[in-house]
């Protein structure tokens, strides 16, 4: 198929992609823009594989529709592939978008918790009022690299699809299982009564050392870690819903770690599967 020119941000053909950050805060009904070669094409060989994630369109500048030559093959009419010259897609797109490759894509139905919940492939992640896009990327990305098999969302989580956290997580949120939960203690119960130990990350000096529980047997292969918002934490009741709250040793006179070092740090010791 070849690729249609657009000279104009008026163009109907990409209304979608226009005032990106604006239409990101207040959300697309059911579609998501993916940003960057390297999550273009990993949305592109979602699609082709027939997977959950389909590609409605592709925007790109055109100094980059040589690199993307290879990827764009056999996408057929149903993904349009637009091209611009680098200020025509700075004005669709509301800001300079120097990648220069953007594309569309059309939402899937979430996972269900209970289908992550049920699976034993690898430790789970809950992640509670985690509203960064930033952060919620990171914690896909480990989630990925570590071999959990989902995650767990609060509903005042980031959205994973947003533009931004798509981006950070390098595609992974297309390949990770994920669903919302009402609230971690539910979340807590729920994965309770289906055998998984819960621990609740925390800088709490009194609570037990995160090696030494999972030496000691208190956390093995069906484990979830429970992540908090950077700054507050979890809130008293998820760290009351957990089995154990754990703490990762840190230098004195250092708050914290951040929330997406802190699961690396859960998720690499849990083992790598």
């Amino acid at each position: 198929m070849e690729p249609i020119v657009i000279e104009s941000l008026d163009d109907p053909a990409v209304a979608v992609y226009r005032n990106l950050r604006d239409a990101d805060l207040v959300g697309r009904r059911g579609v998501f823009i993916a940003e960057g070669e390297l999550v273009v094409r990993t949305l592109l060989d979602r699609h082709r594989a027939g997977g959950a994630f389909r590609a409605r369109s592709l925007l790109l500048n055109r100094t980059r529709l040589g690199v993307m030559q290879g990827a764009l093959e056999g996408l057929g009419v149903g993904c349009p592939v637009y091209v611009a010259e680098q200020g025509v897609m700075d004005a669709i797109v509301g800001f300079h978008i120097h990648r220069g490759v953007l594309a569309c894509g059309a939402r899937s139905a979430p996972a269900s918790a209970d289908s992550i919940i049920g699976t034993h492939d690898g430790p789970i992640v809950v992640i509670e009022d985690l509203a960064n896009h930033d952060n919620v990327g990171g914690v896909f990305r480990n989630a990925a690299a570590f071999g959990a098999q989902g995650v767990l969302l609060t509903p005042r989580c980031c959205d994973p699809l947003y533009r931004k956290a798509l981006r950070v997580s390098m595609g992974h949120v297309l390949s990770t299982p994920y669903a919302e939960v009402g609230s971690v203690s539910e979340a807590c119960e729920r994965l309770h009564g289906a055998g998984w130990t819960t621990l609740a990350l925390t800088p709490d000096p009194l609570a037990p050392t995160l090696h030494g529980l999972i030496e000691s047997g208190a956390a093995g292969a069906r484990t979830a870690v429970l992540l908090g918002a950077e700054g507050p934490g979890l809130t008293a009741a998820a760290l009351s819903a957990a089995t154990h709250r754990a703490r990762i040793p840190i230098a004195a006179g250092v708050d914290s770690l951040n929330v997406v070092v802190a699961g690396a740090i859960a998720l690499s010791a849990l083992g790598c599967r």
